[in-house]
């Protein structure tokens, strides 16, 4: 039971001074050190990309684009059940780069709200004040982040692949098909988290944070695509492969195109070639580290 003891001091101007022992222990019981902390960040940040645990106003737009990825997909397989088709109508590979607006506008809402209100209200020294560090922190929000829109990207394609096999199609290529999807939409996930996560977190502003995610997702790729389209009106097939290095969503048209045998949807339909393939996945593999890179730089800054 905690004991009070008072100790009386000289009289100053405001009156008597006291001093009062509450008894306060220090905590003695397991430390679960970083790998807890971070395992935390993680699951309590994933849970906020969906709204879990906040307010039903934070669940509304994350769990409406949800559906919403996943209505068309539903509708797609009762099409093919009805009609009794031998394929579905759309691939594995093509649902994300047909939903690629949906999914930018996921991002450009759940990427602040990851980064921004800790940069905001300035807790992210409070953070680091505990046994996790820069790294830690950078990790476990990425990993959130890429882990929700692995969610939301993969969600319609285990919706097209069980309605596929209800529908009596063959097994072995659709399991082949899926399995190229959940592989295009996991380095879509990674490289869209990277990117949203980055530009958040160069200001404490959510509004201008969801400004900036937006504008850079969809005025890259209609730059890349007036580019490419502009490059077959005039004979030049060669550059158009090239353009589709500067916007997010042709990158991942591109690595799926050359090594995942998805049809491309570049002008023309001719994706790129193994070699220049090659040259995206790189290129993607780099991105995302560097946006890691740049993370993980910004809140060393911000911890200090």
């Amino acid at each position: 039971m905690a004991t009070e003891q008072s100790t009386r001091t000289p009289a100053t101007a405001t009156g008597d001074t006291r001093i009062h022992n509450i008894g306060y222990r220090s905590y003695d019981g397991p430390r679960l050190g970083r790998s807890y902390a971070r395992l935390s960040l993680y699951s309590q940040s994933l849970r906020g990309a969906y709204g879990l645990g906040r307010s039903v106003k934070s669940k509304v737009l994350p769990m409406l684009l949800f559906v919403v990825m996943c209505v068309p997909a539903a509708i797609m397989v009762a099409v093919a059940v009805a009609t009794k088709a031998k394929d579905l109508p759309v691939d594995y590979t093509r649902y994300a780069i047909i939903m690629q607006a949906v999914i930018s506008l996921y991002v450009a809402s759940q990427a602040p709200q990851s980064v921004s209100r800790d940069l905001r209200f300035k807790t992210v020294p409070l953070y680091f004040s505990r046994p996790i560090e820069t790294a830690d922190y950078v990790r476990a929000k990425f990993a959130a982040l890429a882990s929700a829109l692995f969610i939301l990207t993969a969600a319609p394609l285990l919706v097209l692949y069980v309605g596929a096999l209800l529908a009596k199609l063959d097994f072995t290529d659709q399991t082949k098909g899926f399995a190229q999807g959940l592989v295009s939409v996991a380095l879509l996930s990674l490289l869209f988290a990277g990117l949203g996560l980055v530009i958040a977190a160069v200001t404490p502003r959510r509004g201008f944070g969801i400004a900036a995610v937006i504008a850079v997702l969809t005025i890259s790729y209609g730059a890349v695509s007036t580019l490419q389209a502009i490059a077959e009106v005039q004979n030049s097939g060669d550059g158009i492969a090239w353009i589709g290095l500067f916007s997010p969503i042709t990158l991942i048209d591109g690595v799926q195109s050359a090594f995942l045998g998805a049809t491309s949807a570049f002008p023309g339909g001719v994706g790129p070639s193994t070699g220049e393939g090659l040259v995206y996945v790189l290129f993607t593999l780099g991105l995302i580290a560097a946006c890691y890179g740049l993370l993980t730089r910004r809140y060393r800054k911000v911890g200090l």
